[in-house]
């Protein structure tokens, strides 16, 4: 929910507590799913403010609500906020003109239907929400042991109490439909609450629970990542990433959704490399596709008979190509090079030879002379010292 002094409490001075960033902390840390509002230093009429904010729940569930009685709100504030047959507490996370457009990218109508803010929540308020929210770990360990002794194959993940106790929201995950209508009376007559069952899909539970990658950072899906785009083996295949369930699954159990980051660039980079069928037929023998390059455009090829792999441009494999298909066969899969295979050599391995140059291999013999001549030098003028 964030750091209890990140509101916009003001000391003394008429300086704003806790982070002093008005309650929206600069790096992201406490807030979870936060956005930086980029137009925040943008000053702009009271009159023309956009009046509906954006309001973070519990775990980065956010909704938009309408500042109708004009309020003096501050990122990071805690409000008071209409919810059906009661009333909710949230933070503001988001206000102004990225609101609005925040209201689009989801297609939020800016229409009656959006909810009003009572206030700002009081001390009074915030002390009552805290009690409320003590009970979700109880109601949690409880409500699993009545799921296993109604022997309901369900997942529950967290619970969100509402602010003036009357309602809770349970989160679960199943892979079939669930009947849960025994599970809703049990639960009702328990906790005298009114209860509501929310599906989430197993990406959403991941976000929810929260944790660290493989490589090394927060979860996307718990920090920025509000949207879930179907993700499919294809892409991993595009980028020629081993098809490794291990290594290509997240936390959730399903495949990462890191894969569809980069796979435009790669779809780009792909348009200009022939697909092969068959190995390039030449004069030599039949040469086979070993590895692509596809930012440099460049192709290794092989023969059976040999372990050298030699780079062709693609270019000069479309041609190699058109000349198979009219029946021809070129001498050698390079074009103008008498040695085609030792400029292969010193192409694949023009790596390795400045490493060996770098660290001592070969080309290092003239430091070591050097080395040998000052040790040499430095024993002369040693020796020729004076004894005393």
């Amino acid at each position: 929910m964030g750091c209890s002094t990140c509101s916009s409490v003001t000391t003394a001075d008429g300086k704003v507590a806790g982070c002093k960033s008005n309650g929206g902390c600069s790096t992201g840390g406490c807030n979870k799913m936060n956005v930086f509002d980029w137009l925040s230093n943008m000053d702009m009429p009271a009159v023309d403010k956009f009046d509906v904010v954006e309001v973070r729940f519990k775990n980065g569930r956010k909704d938009f609500f309408r500042n109708s009685e004009h309020l003096p709100i501050v990122t990071g504030d805690a409000v008071v906020v209409d919810v059906p047959n009661g009333h909710h507490i949230g933070y503001v996370s988001l206000q102004g003109e990225l609101v609005r457009l925040q209201m689009q990218k989801k297609k939020v109508a800016n229409d009656s239907e959006v909810k009003n803010i009572y206030r700002i929540a009081t001390q009074k308020d915030l002390e009552k929400f805290e009690q409320v929210q003590a009970r979700d770990l109880p109601t949690l360990f409880r409500t699993r042991e009545i799921i296993r002794e109604l022997k309901l194959d369900m997942k529950l993940t967290d619970i969100e109490f509402q602010a003036d106790n009357t309602k809770a929201t349970f989160y679960y995950s199943a892979d079939d439909r669930v009947d849960f209508r025994e599970l809703i009376k049990l639960l009702a007559a328990e906790f005298k609450i009114r209860v509501e069952m929310r599906q989430i899909s197993l990406r959403q539970e991941a976000g929810r629970l929260g944790g660290i990658g493989v490589c090394g950072r927060e979860l996307c899906c718990s920090t920025w990542l509000s949207e879930f785009k179907s993700v499919s083996t294809s892409a991993a295949r595009y980028q020629n990433l081993s098809l490794n369930p291990s290594k290509l699954s997240g936390q959730c159990g399903r495949l990462k959704c890191c894969l569809n980051y980069e796979l435009d660039t790669y779809m780009d980079a792909l348009e200009g490399i022939p697909e092969l069928e068959a190995p390039l037929l030449t004069a030599r023998g039949e040469a086979s596709l070993q590895k692509t390059d596809i930012f440099r455009k460049t192709m290794w090829f092989g023969y059976r008979d040999e372990n050298t792999w030699y780079p062709l441009d693609v270019e000069r494999v479309k041609v190699i190509l058109e000349m198979n298909k009219k029946g021809q066969k070129p001498d050698t899969l390079a074009i103008d090079k008498e040695d085609n295979g030792r400029d292969a050599n010193q192409a694949l391995n023009s790596d390795l030879v400045n490493l060996d140059k770098k660290f001592g291999g070969q080309g290092s013999g003239k430091k070591k002379k050097k080395n040998k001549k000052r040790f040499k030098n430095r024993n002369r003028g040693q020796n020729n010292q004076p004894k005393q």
